[in-house]
């Protein structure tokens, strides 16, 4: 079993950053995909990004892309998500995800976190 355990959310204004963290525990493996997701009330969970195994390869969804940065330390067991030039849109409760598959743009995410909330005041 995976355990996946999410921190760093808050309140913040716009215009500010925030970053997330990830630390895996259990019966982890480095070569685990990760990724971020984000879900607002009354919405489908959304894709953010995600990272391979070496952290070589990233894939973001299209409204993140040159705001949020993801980033893995296989040393410390770590996924980051560094979100900056925060917007109210970006308010959600952020979850954390692994699978076994390679692939960065498919959603087959076999572990989740529990959460940590962001939210941003205009």
């Amino acid at each position: 079993q995976v355990q996946l355990v999410e921190s760093g959310g808050g309140l913040v204004q716009a215009g500010s950053s925030l970053r997330l963290s990830c630390a895996p525990s259990g019966r982890t493996r480095s070569s685990y995909t990760m990724g971020w997701f984000r879900r607002t009330p009354g919405k489908e969970r959304e894709f953010v990004a995600a990272i391979n195994w070496s952290g070589g390869s990233t894939y973001y969804e299209d409204s993140v892309k040159g705001r949020f940065t993801i980033s893995r330390d296989n040393a410390k067991n770590t996924v980051y998500l560094q979100m900056n030039s925060l917007k109210p849109e970006d308010t959600a409760v952020y979850y954390c995800a692994a699978k076994v598959s390679v692939r960065l743009t498919t959603m087959d995410y076999n572990y989740w976190g529990q959460g940590t909330q962001v939210t941003v005041s205009s």
